[in-house]
This record gives structure tokens, sequence and C-alpha cells, in this order.
């Protein structure tokens, strides 16, 4: 299989989530699953299904995770310098609208536009790797066609 790009701080976050599910919320819901077996007949006890689709999901999300770590490559961005690529700081300036804009390229695991975490899989991300400061660069995305020029490329 192919190995999943992701930063240092990606890479911890998802340890961080998989530690967090294994030592705290797996022990909670043995314990909520075993308090409602104590309460009599299962086809009817609503706690006992809550407590085992929680379980299920809880399982599911350690398995994604375990496998996610498991063929994680993490790539330290202060070590690259250069064109655009995996792990670069980019801000660009909207052509349109003269709104400036930074992200951080980053993997699909780590991705959070609200944080300013762009995922390398996005139309955008696809747009700008190999670009170089000053380029232009046409993005096709769901929103409509949108213009930026490259403005300052860092790997911190």
């Amino acid at each position: 299989m192919d190995k999943i790009p992701m930063t240092h701080a990606g890479f911890a976050a998802l340890e961080t989530e998989l530690k967090q599910l294994k030592s705290v919320e797996r022990p909670a819901i043995i314990r909520a699953i075993a308090e409602a077996r104590e309460h009599g007949d299962l086809s009817e006890n609503a706690e006992y299904h809550s407590a085992k689709e929680k379980q299920s999901f809880i399982e599911g999300r350690i398995k994604e995770l375990e496998g996610v770590i498991g063929l994680a490559e993490v790539i330290d961005p202060a070590r690259l310098s250069g064109t655009i690529k995996f792990g670069a700081t980019v801000t660009l300036v909207d052509e349109d609208t003269d709104e400036e804009k930074t992200w951080q390229i980053v993997g699909e695991h780590e991705a959070s536009i609200e944080n300013g975490l762009l995922n390398i899989k996005s139309p955008i991300a696809r747009a700008l790797i190999g670009k170089d400061e000053g380029d232009s660069v046409e993005v096709r995305t769901p929103g409509g066609d949108k213009s930026y020029e490259v403005l300052k490329i860092a790997y911190i």
C-alpha cells in the first residue's frame, strides 16, 4: 500500500486521539455496556443499544487510526525548500477580491480548512504544487473558477 504523507503535528494528533480512544473511551464504553446489561431485558434497553453502537464506532475509529499511523510517512517541512510541495505554507492573494489567504499543504487525515491546513488532494493544493512565488494559479473549485497569485512560500 502507498505511504500516507503527514506532518509531525498531524502524526502526533492521530497518536493522541488513538491513545485517548484506547485508554479512556474504550474502558468507559465497556463499563457503560456492563451497567446497561444489569438493567435486565436487552431487547428493550435503549442504553445498551446506544452503548453498543458507540462501542462499534470507537472500535472502527481505532482500527482506522492504527491503519493510517502504520502507513504514515512523516515529513518535516523545515527540511524542504523551493517550489510548492507537501508541507509548504503558502500565502496567496485572490486576484479577483485581493483577499490574502495562508494555507499549509498537509495530508488528508490532518487537513482542516478552518485551521489553515489544506488537503494535498484538494483542487487548490494540486494546482499549487510546483508553482513558485509570483506565479499565477487558475483553480477550478466546486464554487467556481478562482485565480490566485503566490505571494510567499515558507517551509516551517
